[in-house]
């Protein structure tokens, strides 16, 4: 019998992608149609990286489901958006690279891959008292795709986030989201979830996880499938260990694949490895109030750990370090599970529902719950003195966490009892007790909700306007009886809080590039051959978050252009 063939230890082709989120894979595809022959090598034996546990929302101004809906606007309006908002962070390349071609990158995946797009054209701007500021049009997200469509890949991809899934079923904000939350309210909605879960429930038997795919996992799974028809090499469990670097020029990588090394001859390579939100010695030197590199609870996987950022600088790229933030802010809880082990639950839905406040261990309100979510972590920081931890409190009472859920603690009928006996959440008959569970100041915390009380049941907020703009609005409860969608009281005991903390959803500090996404050297120069996108690349938006959506909307459009760039493209 003839001895099996020795595994390659070379291969060869035009693009060589490092890192498989939404950027690599963007780039992957789309260097792919245009007759490149691409590789692309994961770290983890899964694809998908940190988009797959995220919510999979894009922020793409102009785009053509915006237009096809009567939304038209000159690119000159999300430009003074973010010409105000990112103020001497604003660099017009970047900028208008962003803008004029992310439009075209959801009108190429549209007409040329699996990628299907739903608009999110009712979600307002974050800021929108800032000029520029758009009502809608501005987003999209990948549409539910049936994991059967992946066929053998399956296996391959990220399954969702566990904390923001249940049993492991994605939910889709929008009409999805609303009917899991006013279940017990409609028998509408009561039929839609009974639907959507039982259905979950057989694909549990039957294939072992969720087959109904939105957020963040339909995005991977479609452009997955999509680099998959185009002939694009995908390979898992194969980190980059070093680049390939001959005369100033970056010609590919060594690779760790199936236990040796292999070496990828390239013309280009594209670093989209996924920031450094889980490397301790970048997180402590470049972090906020982290001076242990473990202080904050990083939502990516633990793999986005620096990977490509090591790997540009060995090649003479330069990490930024004059953003406004290193850092896009995420407020997060800690989940403990049976096993000892810990979740992270970003707290992006809850807080602007009427009913409940943010506090500090003084007992008081440091900022509008139901603005952004990293305006929310800005404040906290700024208002926790230094050398104390920096941590606040969720706060509601017994109505509101059953109707909309405190947390990882799910609205009624999901059981409460689990959450506060493992200590996630935090109970107390009165404020007093509740405080005093916390380690809130009670006087502090009686005075702010009496306060808060008074106004609330006019829908009031003079402390911190809430409700006063379209996206406090948009993020309240439409259904909602009073005058305001994000303001009620707290006043039905018992009373819960849950421990907030300093997360995130990656890191905006990546290396240097210009608006073809070149990296960059200590010169301004691009370094031959060599690109970065996604969280590898520096934010293009300076550190600045002005929307939803801005990690995935420029993480696609900029592995777009690198796709483009890197096969000479004139047209689609």
């Amino acid at each position: 019998m003839p001895a099996a063939s020795p595994a390659p230890n070379r291969l060869d082709c035009d693009l060589l992608v490092i890192g498989s989120g939404a950027a690599g894979l963007a780039a992957a595809v789309t260097a792919a149609h245009h007759g490149q022959k691409v590789i692309l090598v994961e770290k983890e034996p899964v694809f998908g990286g940190a988009t797959a546990w995220s919510g999979g929302w894009m922020w793409v101004p102009r785009n053509p489901l915006a237009r096809r809906a009567g939304i038209e606007e000159d690119i000159e309006q999300p430009r003074t958006y973010l010409r105000n908002e990112l103020g001497e962070h604003f660099r017009p390349e970047l900028v208008d690279a962003f803008l004029q071609n992310c439009p075209e990158m959801v009108g190429f995946f549209e007409q040329h891959t699996a990628l299907q797009f739903v608009d999110g054209n009712g979600i307002p701007d974050m800021h929108g008292d800032t000029p520029g500021a758009a009502n809608g049009g501005h987003q999209v997200i990948a549409a539910p795709y049936d994991a059967r469509e992946v066929g053998d890949l399956l296996p391959r991809l990220r399954k969702t986030m566990r904390e923001t899934s249940f049993m492991g079923m994605p939910i889709m904000a929008g009409a999805d989201l609303a009917a899991f939350l006013g279940m017990t309210r409609s028998l509408r909605a009561f039929a839609h979830v009974t639907r959507r879960f039982t259905t979950h429930l057989y694909h549990l038997a039957r294939y072992g996880r969720a087959m109904h795919l939105v957020n963040g996992v339909a995005l991977v799974a479609r452009l997955a499938k999509s680099a998959d028809d185009l002939g694009v090499q995908l390979m898992e469990s194969a980190p980059a260990r070093q680049l390939i670097i001959e005369e100033g020029k970056v010609w590919g990588a060594v690779v760790e694949y199936n236990g040796a090394e292999l070496s990828i001859r390239a013309r280009s390579v594209l670093l989209a490895a996924g920031g450094f939100p889980n490397d301790p010695v970048r997180r402590k030197a470049m972090f906020p109030r982290d001076s242990s590199g473990h202080d904050n609870l990083a939502l990516p996987p633990i793999s986005c750990s620096g990977d490509g950022l090591r790997l540009g600088e060995s090649a003479g790229g330069v990490v930024a370090d004059d953003l406004r933030s290193p850092v896009a802010w995420a407020p997060v809880s800690k989940v403990p599970y049976p096993d000892g082990t810990f979740g992270h639950f970003p707290h992006i839905i809850d807080r602007g529902k009427p009913g409940i406040i943010g506090v500090l261990k003084n007992g008081r309100r440091f900022v509008n719950e139901a603005g952004g979510y990293y305006d929310y972590v800005d404040a906290m920081n700024k208002a926790v003195p230094e050398g104390e931890e920096s941590c606040s409190w969720l706060v509601c009472d017994h109505r509101f966490q059953r109707r909309y859920g405190l947390g990882f603690a799910r609205p009624a009928p999901v059981p409460l009892w689990p959450h506060v006996r493992n200590g996630y959440l935090m109970r107390g008959n009165t404020l007093v007790e509740l405080a005093q569970a916390c380690g809130i100041d009670p006087a502090g915390l009686a005075t702010t909700v009496e306060a808060f009380n008074h106004h609330a049941r006019r829908g009031e907020d003079p402390e911190f306007g809430r409700g006063s703009t379209a996206f406090n609005r948009r993020s309240g409860d439409a259904s909602h009886q009073g005058p305001n969608p994000c303001v009620a009281p707290i006043e039905h005991g018992p009373f819960y809080a849950v421990k907030v903390q300093p997360g995130c959803f990656g890191t905006f500090a990546g290396l240097r590039t210009d608006g073809q996404a070149r990296v960059l050297d200590e010169n301004n120069q691009p370094i031959p051959g060599l690109y970065a996108a996604g969280t590898d690349m520096a934010s293009a938006l300076g550190g600045h978050y002005p929307s939803g959506g801005i990690n995935l909307g420029p993480a696609m459009t900029f592995g777009y252009i690198v796709g483009r760039h890197a096969a000479g493209a004139t047209s689609q």
